[in-house]
C-alpha cells in the first residue's frame, strides 16, 4: 500500500480538505486533473482517490460522469464537505482594490452575489487552490482568488472576506474510489447506497421501463443523471444511486427487470450512507 489518497488540484483545494477530514492517516497526493487522480489509483501511485461528484449550489461535476464508465475503479464511500469560500488577496490588498477574481469553474457560480456586487471580472482556473497560488505569485492588489482559508494560509494571502458563498449550507459531496470491487457485507441497522451505470435505447418509454423494477420493489432512486454517449444523439447513458444493498431481495428483483430494458449495466459500488445525510 502507498498510504496515499489522490485528489484533483493543489494543496489547499477543497478536495484536499476532504482528504484530510475523511482519511487523516493518508498522505494527500495532488493531481493536475481528475483523469490524473483516477490514473494515480489505477497505476498504484495512490490507494484511493477523493473525487467531487456534485455541489448543492453548482450541481454536478460533469467531467466525473464521463470518467466513471471508462474507469475500472469502484466507489467505496461518500464524503460531504461544507464549503465556506473566502475572497483572498495579497497582504496589501483591500476588497475595493479587486478588479479580477480567479477560481474554479464550480466555485465562481457559488459566489455570484459578491462577484456581481463588486463588479469584478471572472477568470476560470484549474482549481481554487491553484488560483490562490497564482494570485500569490502575481503579487498584484487588483487580482484576487476565491478559495479556502487553508489556501490563504498555505500561499500567504490575506482573507478579504469570509463565507462569500451565495447560500448557507453550501456543500460538496465526494466519492472515494479504489481498485477493490468487493462490496461491503450488509450490516443490520446500516443504510447503503449502490451506484449503477447503464444505457437505454432511444425508444419510447425505455427509461420508464428500465427503472420500473425499482419502483415495484419499493427501492428509492436517490439520484439519476443522464449524459449522451459519445458524440451521437441516439442513445443515453445513466448514472443512478439507489437506497439499497445488492443483498436485498428487492434489489435483486429490480436488477433482473433492469436487464430486460438496459444494456452495459455496471454496479460501480455499494457503500454506507454518510452521517451528513441525517442532517439533510
Amino acid at each position: 500500500m502507498t498510504h496515499k489518497i489522490a485528489f484533483q488540484g493543489k494543496h489547499g483545494a477543497w478536495s484536499h480538505t476532504a482528504c484530510i477530514t475523511a482519511f487523516p492517516d493518508l498522505e494527500p497526493l495532488p493531481c493536475p486533473t481528475f483523469a490524473d487522480a483516477f490514473m494515480a489509483v489505477e497505476t498504484g501511485k495512490a490507494d484511493m482517490a477523493m473525487i467531487p461528484i456534485d455541489n448543492s449550489i453548482a450541481g454536478r461535476v460533469a467531467d466525473i460522469h464521463h470518467l466513471l464508465p471508462k474507469s475500472p475503479l469502484s466507489i467505496i464511500a461518500e464524503h460531504f464537505v461544507p464549503v465556506r469560500h473566502c475572497l483572498l488577496g495579497i497582504k496589501d490588498a483591500k476588497i475595493s482594490d479587486i478588479k479580477t477574481v480567479y477560481s474554479h469553474v464550480h466555485a465562481l457560480p457559488q459566489c455570484r452575489k459578491i462577484i456581481t456586487e463588486l463588479g469584478v471580472k471572472q477568470v476560470v482556473f484549474e482549481d481554487t487552490a491553484g488560483a490562490a497560488e497564482k494570485i500569490s505569485k502575481m503579487n498584484d492588489v487588483n487580482h484576487g482568488a476565491i478559495a479556502s482559508a487553508m489556501a490563504a494560509q498555505i500561499y500567504g494571502l490575506k482573507i478579504l472576506k469570509k463565507n462569500i458563498e451565495d447560500e448557507d449550507g453550501n456543500t460538496t459531496r465526494f466519492i472515494v474510489l479504489t481498485k477493490s470491487s468487493k462490496k461491503p457485507p450488509k450490516q443490520k441497522g446500516k443504510k447503503y447506497l449502490t451506484s449503477i451505470i447503464f444505457e437505454v435505447r432511444n425508444i419510447p418509454a425505455a427509461l420508464y421501463k428500465a427503472l420500473g423494477g425499482f419502483a415495484t420493489n419499493g427501492i428509492n432512486l436517490n439520484k439519476l443523471e443522464s449524459y449522451l454517449k459519445g458524440n451521437k444523439f441516439q442513445s443515453a447513458s445513466f448514472y443512478c444511486e439507489v437506497d439499497s444493498h445488492p443483498e436485498d431481495l428487492g434489489f435483486e428483483h429490480a436488477l433482473d427487470e433492469l436487464q430486460f430494458f438496459a444494456a452495459n449495466i455496471r454496479i460501480l459500488g455499494t457503500y454506507p450512507t454518510h452521517p451528513y445525510r441525517k442532517k439533510i
